[in-house]
């Protein structure tokens, strides 16, 4: 009776298992069917965007034996760079702090390496619209006169611009990838059904340069001269759209 119980259980598990792998097989064909009846289209879009702000990035270092005195100077330094600003015209929270840092300096001989002071870095921008280019020069002249670098000038998009370019620019790509799946379906005798899914790669803007300091003594010099030969102008800006449709 024993023999008879185990040949049963075997003979059962044999069958849960020859039933399991049908039902794999089974909804792995039906997937691969569903998923034939779809098409994958990439829809993209590139619009003309106007900068509407002229943005100046400066910085000031100072090294000093111990952190607590390379802080204080780039403090005192910063200050007076601040207050060079402002009196161009500038509200305080016009001037933005990009990044503060207070760090080792390390030198590299054959000894290895070897502390030497510390190094304090303070950057900030300044925000302007870009009708107000003409002032950038006057703005260079004011904070490196105060004691900073000029790091960049760049033609930017504010926050609210990149949202009216994105919503603008991501609308007419979606359309371009919806165009695109019903020319092909069209083309198979088949219409477009529901949307299946949908990703959206990043929008593509990044601020307009227009000068990097190469960190020689003509930084100002250059930086004066494109503040005053280079013109705001539209550039082109673009997204990409992937989207599955099914078709019938």
């Amino acid at each position: 009776m024993k023999k008879t119980n185990n040949s049963i259980a075997t003979t059962a598990i044999i069958c849960g298992v020859v039933l399991a792998m049908f039902l794999i097989l089974f909804f792995s064909f039906k997937s691969s069917v569903s998923s034939g009846n779809t098409v994958n289209v990439q829809g993209y879009a590139t619009i003309d965007a106007m900068p509407d702000l002229v943005t100046v990035y400066f910085s000031v270092e100072t090294k000093a034996d111990t952190a607590t005195e390379a802080k204080n100077n780039n403090s005192e330094i910063m200050e007076n760079v601040l207050t060079a600003l402002m009196l161009e015209g500038f509200d305080r929270d016009e001037i933005v702090t990009e990044n503060f840092n207070v760090y080792p300096n390390y030198i590299w001989d054959d000894k290895g390496r070897t502390e030497d002071g510390y190094i304090a870095t303070h950057s900030v921008k300044v925000e302007m619209s870009a009708d107000k280019f003409d002032k950038v020069g006057n703005v260079v002249d004011a904070g490196v006169d105060a004691g900073a670098n000029i790091n960049y000038i760049n033609f930017e998009l504010s926050v609210e611009k990149q949202n009216q370019y994105k919503a603008e620019a991501m609308g007419l790509a979606a359309q371009d990838a919806r165009i695109k799946a019903e020319s092909v379906a069209q083309g198979f005798g088949k219409n477009v059904g529901k949307l299946v899914s949908i990703s959206v790669s990043e929008f593509g803007y990044y601020p307009w340069n227009v000068f990097s300091a190469r960190g020689g003594m003509e930084d100002v010099a250059l930086a004066k001269e494109a503040a005053t030969s280079i013109q705001p102008g539209e550039r082109e800006i673009s997204a990409t759209v992937s989207a599955v449709y099914k078709i019938k």
